[in-house]
């Protein structure tokens, strides 16, 4: 009895040639013939080839199909950057005068304009000055009462030509004197209102000096204490930088020194701020940077929040004048698998597609430059190709 399974009674019932046929393939299949198999994994025509979706022809509309193209793009150079403070509109304060401190007025982050007080020092330096300086005007005041009687003295023929000369002699050396003294006390930073105190006569000398703020900013250190003797010239009292504007040292290779020039606008950004800051470039080094073999460039940054602080790592790109022919696509194109690799659509056909993974480069505006996977005149998903990539993954 033939068994149900069996070749042979399968063939039962089916037309002549048919039955015929199959009987033919399975004696052949007993003699040991070879049948039809697999390409070797070693073919290049057996290698796996990425499968097609198709798309309805009722949801074609909502995908747009764009033709991949080559465009001249302006080179941007990016690097890694270091912030430091403005050494144009960044300064030391150092006292004038040897003393202790007497008081301190401001502390880390005040703001302060140029004149004001920082801090007061007891100096017997400013006293010695002030007191020089009282000294001097009496001296010209005095000669200046003696020249007047004396020219009255000769107008009534009371003494003689030459006294009157010698009174005039001293009245012009009193006159520098003061001079001098005054020239003292304004390097000491005097204010009007000081050297209104210290015309004075009757008035006590106050042996305490004001230090003051040379220029507008904030106080970003401080390096002294109260009570502290400083020695004029050579105390640093504190640092006080404008910070509405920022250096950033950027850092940039051999291979995109030639792009760089004077002038280019630039783009600093970090993770942590929801902006980029606009710089220019205003000094490229002369030398090299033994330690990391780049050269030094030095970028003038708008800081007006503030958030761009001393020695904070940030990322530069420098738009540079040269530009290069490149392979780009929209960004909207450009997905990523389930192995964080970028990828497009392809239109392998009409309504057909598949996967084609790329390598992206740099990014400008809307745009994504293409390094390899794709050709101009490839067309490729532009708009619609989340909704494509969700598709298929429900297909799946």
């Amino acid at each position: 009895m033939i068994p149900s399974s069996s070749p042979w009674r399968t063939a039962v019932g089916m037309p002549p040639a048919v039955a015929l046929a199959a009987l033919l393939a399975v004696a052949a299949a007993g003699c040991g013939t070879p049948g039809p198999t697999s390409a070797p994994a070693s073919d290049p025509a057996a290698a796996p080839q990425p499968s097609l979706f198709t798309v309805p022809a009722n949801q074609l509309p909502s995908l747009q199909v764009t033709a991949v193209a080559r465009v001249s793009w302006p080179v941007v150079v990016s690097t890694s950057g270091t912030v430091g403070w403005d050494a144009d509109h960044t300064t030391q304060t150092i006292t004038q005068v040897s003393g202790p401190v007497t008081r301190i007025l401001v502390d880390t982050g005040a703001r302060v304009k140029a004149g004001d007080p920082l801090l007061y020092v007891s100096s017997p330096d400013f006293v010695n000055a002030v007191s020089a300086y009282r000294m001097a005007r009496n001296r010209l005041d005095l000669a200046k009462r003696t020249l007047d009687r004396n020219r009255d003295l000769l107008a009534h023929k009371a003494i003689a030509q030459k006294d009157l000369e010698a009174s005039e002699a001293d009245y012009r050396d009193a006159a520098t004197q003061v001079q001098n003294t005054l020239d003292a006390l304004r390097i000491y930073g005097v204010t009007p209102t000081d050297l209104q105190a210290a015309d004075d006569q009757d008035s006590p000398v106050t042996p305490e000096l004001a230090v003051r703020a040379p220029i507008t900013g904030i106080v970003v250190e401080k390096d002294v204490l109260p009570g502290q003797l400083i020695q004029a010239g050579s105390t640093v009292c504190f640092v006080i930088s404008d910070v509405s504007t920022v250096w950033v040292q950027g850092h940039v290779y051999d291979p995109d020194l030639a792009g760089v020039r004077k002038g280019n606008e630039v783009e600093v950004t970090s993770p942590a701020f929801p902006h980029p800051y606009p710089g220019v470039v205003s000094y490229i080094g002369a030398a090299l940077d033994p330690a990391t073999r780049t050269t030094p460039v030095r970028i003038v940054t708008r800081n007006p929040d503030g958030l761009l602080k001393k020695d904070l790592f940030v990322d530069v790109a420098i738009h540079t004048v040269t530009e290069k022919d490149m392979v780009v696509v929209p960004t909207s194109a450009v997905l990523y698998n389930e192995d964080n690799f970028p990828f497009v659509y392809l239109e392998a056909k009409p309504g057909q597609f598949a996967e084609r993974l790329v390598q992206t480069g740099a990014h400008q505006d809307d745009q994504v430059q293409i390094l390899d996977g794709l050709a101009p005149g490839d067309r490729i998903v532009s708009k619609g190709s989340v909704f494509l990539q969700f598709a298929q993954t429900y297909q799946r």
